[in-house]
């Protein structure tokens, strides 16, 4: 069956959350002075604070805590890496952050350009998304993407997140699409390619850290202009 429904991941796939929280954190590390209070280098501090994100959001993927326990943690966790014990600290950050990070809403390369191309050729576009709801929406709206998309799923909305099946099924549920006629678009190997195939939707791979799966009839890209070799 002919492809009519594009599912997109949203973070780090359309909405370039990498860069957008490195200047966030940037910011909010030089107002506050951290360098010059704690003798802490910015580029070490985000290192470490991008490995504890990236893995405490893998265990809210699998199940294993909430978004309220990673909300008092990446911070707190961070910080205390490097000797600082400071909750108050740590919350300030995490509440500026969320504020702040949607001052930044710099878009993956070839974001727009992709989104136009695929309105044109017709294909109706939607968002599936591990992130919290009401970040979700604002980051299309301040981005100026929102209108590109019918609909927008959140994970909170559902109670689940990919690569759970039930936030397909009440995607496409709320799309009026159907396994057959849809394709996901995403860069988390689990969330996005396992939870997709698992479905038994299609799926488009962007595999921004090179990491080369090797399975075979796999659709990969590098680049979100590659897109048009398969749509």
């Amino acid at each position: 069956m002919k492809i009519q429904h594009i599912f997109f991941d949203l973070d780090n796939t359309l909405w370039d959350h990498r860069r957008n929280a490195y200047l966030t954190i940037k910011s909010l590390f030089e107002k506050e002075e951290i360098s010059l209070k704690y003798n802490i280098d910015f580029e070490e501090f985000h290192f470490v604070y991008h490995e504890i994100n990236e893995k405490l959001w893998e265990n809210i993927r699998d199940g294993i805590i909430d978004k309220e326990y990673l909300r008092k943690h990446r911070f707190y966790d961070t910080f205390n890496h490097f000797g600082i014990n400071d909750e108050a600290l740590a919350m300030y950050f995490e509440e500026h952050f969320l504020d702040k990070i949607l001052n930044h809403n710099e878009l993956v390369e070839g974001a727009g350009y992709i989104l136009d191309y695929l309105t044109s050729k017709k294909y109706t576009l939607h968002i599936i998304s591990n992130g919290f709801k009401e970040v979700t929406e604002r980051k299309c709206i301040l981005s100026g993407i929102a209108r590109y998309f019918q609909t927008i799923t959140s994970a909170d909305t559902v109670g689940v997140r990919k690569p759970k099946p039930e936030i397909f099924e009440y995607s496409l549920s709320l799309a009026d699409a159907t396994k057959e006629n849809s394709i996901l678009i995403g860069d988390d190997w689990v969330a996005d390619v396992v939870g997709a195939q698992n479905f038994g939707m299609d799926v488009i791979f962007f595999d921004v850290f090179n990491e080369n799966p090797q399975q075979e009839d796999l659709k990969t890209i590098k680049h979100l202009l590659q897109i048009r070799e398969y749509l």
